[in-house]
């Protein structure tokens, strides 16, 4: 089994170009975040997309610096009007019903890393419950914005209850996948 804490630093270790490395993997992360934007379910007031997974994901594969890093650069491509979000990009996306999400894509990203960093990433239980508590985070985040403007019970019944399920098989599919990829890494 590898000494790496991260299943990023297991299949690729850092070399003598750290920093090469780390732009190509918060890029590639971004990517996989706005590829990701586009798989969605459409719903009102915010669509269901694979959006939390890949955040998720990208704080479990990168750690919680530089999870984060590829968060905020996904974050910033979208404000600079790129059209990486799910209805498109510019900083007006912000103030609408998905602007709570996006904010708490940085912290769930973060704190999904914190979690790899501690070994999570490595157990089926563990990492059911990281997503899960990323998922609440950036739940949070964007409950807490809908209930500015729609109302906390309009802000649950369209921007909470309709994703719990959603988050749950998403939680048991990086559940089933990152401790699987740690396994495989071990084989090589």
């Amino acid at each position: 089994m590898s000494s790496a804490s991260l299943l990023i630093d297991a299949a690729w270790a850092p070399g003598a170009s750290r920093r090469a490395r780390a732009v190509c993997l918060a890029v590639a992360g971004s990517l996989l975040i706005a590829i990701s934007a586009q798989i969605k379910v459409p719903m009102w007031p915010v669509p269901m997309t694979m959006q939390t997974f890949a955040v998720l994901l990208v704080g479990f594969l990168y750690g919680s610096r530089l999870g984060a890093a590829a968060v905020a650069l996904y974050l910033a491509e979208g404000a600079l009007g790129l059209p990486v979000f799910t209805a498109g990009g510019g900083a007006a996306q912000f103030a609408g019903p998905t602007g709570g999400y996006l904010a708490g894509f940085l912290v769930a990203a973060a704190l999904a890393g914190r979690f790899a960093e501690a070994g999570w990433s490595r157990s089926v239980p563990l990492t059911s419950i990281g997503m899960l508590l990323g998922s609440a985070v950036i739940t949070a985040f964007g409950f807490a914005w809908l209930s500015v403007l729609f109302g906390p019970q309009k802000a649950f019944m369209a921007g909470v209850a309709p994703f719990l399920a959603g988050d749950a098989v998403k939680a048991a599919l990086a559940a089933c996948l990152l401790p699987m990829a740690w396994k495989g890494l071990s084989k090589l």
